[in-house]
């Protein structure tokens, strides 16, 4: 048997692994106490302040869960500390300031891409949902 061909054999047998464990991991969390949790945060209609609003319900949801904290955060977005930069510099954009609805991390909280965030808890509100919407439209401040 030819080197090639043994490569693409164990290649074959290799890869459909390796992508099932990166997945798994990859959007596993902490499940320590099998909690669901739905934050009571309710956003204005506008001027949507990240430090008052974003943040809060971020750590509520997300930090909480130990999935975007700890040592190991779910794809490597860790929302514990500075969460602010955290969203806006992750590669690839999640935020696109201005442009709330086409936001990847919009589309995961309303289901549009998967899985929906968050994860382990129950999904967020409309209200909540429309909150980080409207404060990534009016620029995605740090505020």
């Amino acid at each position: 048997m030819n080197i090639r061909t043994r490569a693409a054999r164990i290649a074959s047998v290799f890869l459909p692994h390796f992508f099932f464990w990166f997945a798994f991991f990859a959007f596993s969390c902490a499940d320590e106490n099998n909690q669901t949790y739905t934050s009571d945060i309710v956003f204005p209609d506008s001027l949507i302040s990240f430090t008052k609003h974003v943040e809060p319900l971020f750590r509520q949801t997300c930090v909480s869960s130990q999935c975007h904290g700890g040592s190991q955060p779910a794809a490597n977005l860790t929302l514990e500390y500075d969460a602010w930069h955290s969203l806006i510099d992750y590669q690839p954009k999640i935020v696109i300031p201005s442009h709330g609805s086409t936001s990847p991390l919009v589309m995961y909280l309303d289901g549009r891409l998967s899985p929906q965030m968050p994860f382990r808890n129950k999904p967020l509100t409309t209200n909540q949902i429309d909150g980080v919407r409207k404060w990534i439209d009016e620029g995605a401040q740090a505020n």
